[in-house]
């Protein structure tokens, strides 16, 4: 196969479709899809030296394929890290970051507004390798120093958060992990890369589910982790082909076209979402919107700095109501009566999606998780896609007009 070297210092919008585009002898335009579980080797000797990594070559898609490689490449290109590994899903790619960082006595602080599922993993599975986790409030600074003990080795952030949107700062996280001698871990999937570059402000690790905003069209499941080559590719890199936690060929290939109209996709979502937010916060029915770029937002000068100025494509309100029960029926009258958006947990595809946080993202959280991240019965997380606005606005005002 041939490649070309790229200039160096390329915009990301030209790394998504330039980057990692390997040739074989036949010229192919678009990536080549290797579906393949195996390679034939020229002969014994060179099988033994690949197979001994003494010499650069594919013998099994479980420790290397072409396809994979060009997937890592681009997003370790987009995020700025030296390398990339995928993984089969995004939670995936958390689990290889805790068992190859970690270690049994070891300690974590993270975000008690992480995803559902993340806060399941490390603060319930991981115990039973002796890894404890500690859950502090995202934007609260002197509560991540506060909960940093002698055998932290990592500090975990998602942002913005799922479904409340609120931000870390990166580089203040960044520079309090690293004076304690401990790693930063930043989960991108809700920004991407042409939001947010995490390593630009000091984190070490950066997270992606790439079902959601690489891929953007609801296809596949995937993940990755970027960083350097000590960690990621060494570290993760072995255990990974070791413990089988690899993305399979083909999904990393759609993430590959995914990722070629990322920018695109996500600067009209983030367009889209903005006036949306707007419009939600002028209905009556409406008692608050979460959403970065709007200035209501307490934390929306730090969004505009560190996401390039913008907001990203997921908001979340609460409707009216009193009493659990009364906001639960509330918010499931609005969200039943769309016709255009799909009720589903997913986010970053360009159909719109909506979904009740309490009872499905975060529906296995206690309540008192769920009241620590600040998830209540009445709010309501919207994904935007590429519809028409006004049809949209027209589709959610069904239901928030006829609340009673």
């Amino acid at each position: 196969m041939t490649h070309h070297t790229l200039p160096r210092n390329l915009h990301p919008e030209t790394l998504a479709v330039r980057e990692a585009v390997e040739r074989s002898q036949w010229g192919e335009h678009s990536e080549a899809l290797y579906l393949t579980s195996s390679f034939v080797q020229p002969d014994c000797a060179t099988a033994a030296r690949r197979f001994a990594n003494e010499e650069a070559g594919y013998t099994y898609s479980r420790t290397a394929n072409p396809t994979v490689a060009s997937f890592e490449q681009r997003l370790a290109a987009m995020e700025g890290t030296e390398c990339a590994v995928g993984t089969s899903t995004g939670m995936g790619a958390i689990l290889l970051m805790a068992l190859t960082v970690l270690k049994a006595g070891d300690h974590v602080v993270c975000s008690q507004s992480m995803f559902g599922s993340t806060i399941r993993l490390l603060g319930g599975e991981m115990v039973r390798f002796g890894i404890e986790t500690s859950f502090v409030a995202q934007t609260d600074v002197a509560a991540w120093k506060a909960a940093i003990r002698p055998n932290t080795r990592l500090l975990f952030a998602e942002t913005p958060t799922n479904p409340l949107t609120d931000l870390c700062d990166i580089e203040a996280l960044a520079g309090l992990a690293h004076a304690h001698g401990a790693l930063l871990a930043v989960d991108n999937s809700f920004a991407s890369p042409v939001l947010q570059r995490p390593a630009r402000f000091g984190a070490d690790l950066i997270i992606h589910s790439g079902t959601k905003l690489l891929d953007g069209q609801g296809r596949t499941m995937g993940g990755a982790v970027c960083g350097s080559t000590a960690v990621v590719d060494k570290i993760m890199g072995t255990f990974l082909r070791s413990g089988g936690l690899n993305i399979a060929p083909f999904n990393a290939w759609v993430m590959l076209k995914g990722m070629e109209t990322l920018a695109l996709r996500v600067r009209a979502q983030s367009a889209a979402a903005l006036e949306l937010a707007h419009w939600l916060e002028a209905h009556p029915n409406v008692t608050r919107v979460y959403y970065p770029g709007l200035e209501s937002h307490p934390q929306h000068a730090l969004a505009m700095r560190q996401q390039n100025g913008m907001g990203g494509p997921v908001l979340s309100f609460d409707v009216l109501g009193e009493g659990a029960e009364q906001l639960r029926a509330n918010a499931f009258h609005v969200a039943d009566s769309t016709r255009v958006c799909s009720i589903t947990a997913n986010l970053g595809d360009v159909k719109t999606t909506i979904t009740h946080p309490a009872s499905t993202s975060h529906g296995r959280l206690s309540e008192d998780q769920r009241r620590a991240a600040g998830i209540g019965q009445g709010l309501l997380r919207i994904s935007v896609g590429l519809e028409h606005l006004d049809d949209l606005k027209a589709d959610l005002s069904r239901g928030l007009d006829t609340l009673s």
